[in-house]
């Protein structure tokens, strides 16, 4: 699947089954794919697809700030189009054209285009029409985003697709003539976690080879792979006539074309060999086990490749238990200095982060819920919601809980990696390191739970979180085990035993961690302890005592 078919809102019914009135939602944090994009890079020119897509008309209004006095004290935009030049025959240049000869509104090498922009303003108006009008969950109207976290990769398909989805989901109609400025959360790639970043990190890059050298030598001479050469090896290009898991180009990267001329017009078509749907299952399912089965069988995979996020998102719901104001370091004060307003600030109730689908399969695979899924299509997004259970009083009606309204009130103040080489990223230097302020290294959030306190574990107590993939419950496989979820329901892991599963593979130091092992095997034999979705601390298997499914 390219693009996601979403499916119809929830009815009331369903609601009430998904959102139990003993439950109170507390914090809700989306991980979205970005839109519909153009390929990464030129493929398969000589099966007639054109090099330069003309689907992307925010290139005819781009608009860039600028300083207006040398001073610095007056601002304004400056609006402008982009066009692209390309080589031309003798090295000249020439302006890049898409099929039929546009010259405005064509798309960079892995630019989100219309589609994308459409999927994605889409997303954000199904996630209002959930939280907003069927819960009650956020308000309807904001006057600032503070209690909204938004955060994105360095790409701009990322960033562009957050900011998509924020629209959809506050319209100019929903926030206040007064509303200033979102803040956008972003990193430097030497820093990046929101993505597997091999390009900096060393062995993750080593692992992340490994694996792929071993789908390529269980695949390459398969008869699955003859009958994908039968089909369309015709186009491959002379250095690399044969399809394979690491031709050149890379049995992934067929995918990504196929997938991104299906999300798009008739003018940017592939033959129609490269649509056989079984054709399309074979080259989904290596591509699947190539990028993913890693984060299944290997507890330093995930940590390196997907940890540093995990550890992000069980800190922020942790410090949502403890109200200790660790959420407000990652945004800084009102008037944008760290420290200043510690505190002072909201708490997030609301999470958007622009990623990529390697994020969104990372994260489900290493938390043992994707087996069987395909490859994320476009504008996929998964939903890590926490829960507190209300006392008895809240629900035979004693206390009122507090409406959304009510609560803004409160909260609102008026060599290249090739999997990089994927995404479209190279690698960078990372900047000295330097300490956060020493409020952040409080509270319990990036603490494995063995080493809480009793009275710390306590504070978890009465907590769930519930994982939805494209509108879809996953489950845990470790939140099975009796005491691990809610009575009848284990889709909501209690808050405890998710975080002991987190902890297995959020690292203590990343950077450290991406140096260390570089002359060991870089794939272990797999072992039972090593299957993704449980804890070590307790014995490993799902409810029946079988690990999780291979990828």
């Amino acid at each position: 699947m390219a693009s996601l078919v979403p499916r119809p809102p929830y009815s009331q019914e369903e609601i009430q089954r998904l959102y139990p009135k003993e439950l109170e939602l507390q914090l809700v944090q989306i991980l979205l794919r970005h839109g519909e994009r153009s390929p990464v890079s030129a493929r398969f020119q000589n099966a007639g697809l054109a090099p330069f897509w003309p689907y992307c008309n925010a290139a005819r209004r781009l608009t860039s700030v600028a300083m207006a006095s040398r001073d610095g004290s007056t601002w304004d935009s400056l609006q402008w189009r982009r066009r692209l030049e390309r080589f031309g025959d003798d090295d000249g240049p020439v302006m890049a054209a898409g099929p039929n000869g546009e010259v405005d509104g064509v798309c960079q090498f892995g630019e989100l285009t219309d589609k994308g922009r459409e999927t994605t303003l889409a997303l954000g108006q199904r996630l209002r029409h959930l939280y907003v009008d069927q819960l009650k969950y956020m308000p309807d109207l904001i006057s600032s985003s503070d209690s909204i976290y938004l955060r994105s990769t360095p790409l701009p398909r990322a960033l562009e697709s957050v900011q998509q989805t924020f629209w959809g989901m506050y319209p100019l109609t929903a926030r206040t003539a007064s509303f200033p400025p979102t803040t956008i959360v972003t990193r430097t790639p030497a820093d990046e976690t929101l993505f597997p970043n091999d390009s900096n990190c060393r062995r993750f890059n080593q692992l992340s080879h490994a694996f792929a050298q071993r789908t390529a030598e269980k695949w390459n001479d398969s008869d699955d792979m003859k009958y994908l050469n039968k089909l369309i090896s015709a186009w491959m290009p002379r250095s690399s006539p044969k399809v394979a898991v690491d031709s050149h180009p890379r049995l992934s990267g067929i995918m990504d074309t196929i997938n991104a001329s299906l999300a798009h017009g008739p003018e940017t078509r592939l033959p129609p060999e490269f649509y056989d749907p079984t054709a399309r299952s074979i080259i989904e399912r290596v591509s699947v086990e190539e990028w993913f089965s890693g984060y299944n069988e290997n507890q330093e995979y995930r940590a390196l490749g997907i940890g540093g996020l995990v550890g992000d998102i069980v800190e922020r719901m942790v410090a949502n238990v403890e109200r200790s104001g660790l959420t407000t370091y990652e945004i800084g004060g009102d008037d944008g200095r760290l420290g200043q307003a510690r505190g002072g600030e909201a708490t997030i109730r609301f999470a958007m982060s622009g990623c990529h689908d390697t994020t969104i399969a990372g994260l489900l695979a290493s938390l043992g819920a994707f087996g069987g899924e395909p490859w994320p299509p476009f504008t996929s997004s998964i939903a890590v919601e926490l829960f507190k259970k209300k006392d008895q009083s809240q629900i035979s009606g004693g206390i009122r809980p507090k409406s959304a309204t009510e609560k803004q009130a409160v909260t609102e103040p008026a060599r290249p990696g090739w999997l990089a080489s994927f995404l479209g990223l190279s690698s960078h230097k990372s900047p000295p390191l330097s300490p956060p302020p020493s409020e952040a290294s409080e509270g319990i959030g990036r603490r494995p739970i063995t080493e809480l306190s009793v009275s710390e574990k306590a504070k978890l107590d009465g907590y769930y979180v519930r994982i939805r993939y494209n509108d879809k419950v996953m489950t845990v496989p470790g939140c099975k085990k009796a005491g691990n979820h809610l009575e009848g329901d284990d889709s909501f892991c209690t808050m405890a035993a998710f975080k002991a599963i987190a902890d297995d593979f959020t690292p203590r130091n990343w950077k450290r961690e991406c140096d260390a092992n570089m002359e060991t095997a870089t794939i272990k034999p797999v072992g039972k302890e090593e299957w993704a979705g449980f804890s070590r601390a307790e014995p490993s298997g799902d409810a029946s005592g079988s690990p999780g499914q291979t990828l």
